[in-house]
């Protein structure tokens, strides 16, 4: 997560530490308001906050509860402020998500048999055809072959952190999802974004923003391809959790359906069952080997 460009499946936030700031406002998540998490690190953990940011700015006077969305009242009462106290709730609201940030840049993944098995294979120790069985071996020449995973799985943390309509079905009864291209939209205009206000980045930090692919085709239904780093350990799949298992997800590219909305990339693949049961195979072997659940 830390190494990612782009946070949640539509890229809407473009840093960790924006990223950590939207489930704190959200209504279906931490319910709260800027304001009030200002107010709680002054009381709280003035002394931890002002070692790292400076000093704390005076909230008197302020609102109870005010933000830029949510319940109209506290909406009122964010826009009857002035823009100097929106600023400094702004300030300490975009530092809480920068300290949250740096604990979670802690948190890597554990080592996989797969990277016992790319490591030996690199500094040429063998045997590290043991590390893998024979059936996670056929489903590694399958990912990186004819099932095409490996365009969109790649690198270190298996994913090439882009968006990509794949034909996965709608869900009934959810407002529509358009993926990417709202994204797009909102990351756009995210007062947190790399280029905003309160980023400690230089523009020059913040080429993925700028140059952000932005074609409404290619981003209609477009979602972020996810690491598949422990991908066997957190059913159900896709953005909504459309399909349960994950034979399941092999069986949904091997088909390649229709996309709901924009164009699928998905091509069928004309797997056998062997060859999607080696596939799967070798996604277990994608597991952190101290999580133990296979």
């Amino acid at each position: 997560m830390a190494y990612s460009p782009w946070l949640f499946w539509d890229g809407r936030k473009d840093s960790l530490w924006s990223q950590a700031l939207g489930p704190l406002e959200s209504p279906v998540e931490h319910g709260s308001d800027r304001t009030v998490l200002a107010r709680l690190v002054g009381e709280s953990y003035r002394g931890s906050y002002e070692r790292v940011f400076g000093p704390l700015p005076s909230l008197d006077g302020f609102p109870e509860h005010a933000a830029p969305a949510g319940p109209k009242e506290t909406v009122a009462a964010w826009e009857a402020m002035s823009e100097d106290e929106r600023q400094a709730v702004n300030t300490v609201f975009a530092n809480l998500g920068k300290a949250i940030a740096a604990f979670e840049r802690g948190i890597m993944p554990a080592k996989s048999r797969f990277d016992r098995y790319a490591s030996a294979l690199s500094a040429g120790a063998g045997p590290e055809e043991h590390i893998l069985t024979a059936q996670e071996l056929d489903g590694q020449r399958l990912f990186i072959g004819k099932g095409n995973c490996v365009n969109c799985h790649n690198g270190p943390l298996l994913t090439d952190n882009h968006f990509h309509n794949t034909g996965v079905p709608a869900v009934p009864g959810l407002p529509e999802d358009t993926g990417r291209a709202a994204g797009v939209r909102s990351v756009r205009s995210d007062s947190f974004n790399c280029l905003g206000r309160y980023s400690d980045a230089g523009p020059e930090d913040c080429a993925e923003l700028r140059f952000m692919a932005t074609d409404g085709r290619e981003a209609e239904r477009a979602f972020k391809a996810p690491s598949l780093r422990n991908v066997a350990l957190r059913p159900p799949y896709m953005h909504a959790g459309q399909i349960r298992t994950l034979a399941d997800v092999l069986e949904h590219y091997n088909r390649a359906p229709a996309a709901p909305a924009g164009h699928s990339e998905l091509q069928r693949l004309g797997l056998e069952g062997r060859e999607i049961a080696a596939l799967e195979a070798f996604l277990h072997s994608l597991n952190e080997e101290r999580a133990g659940a296979e």
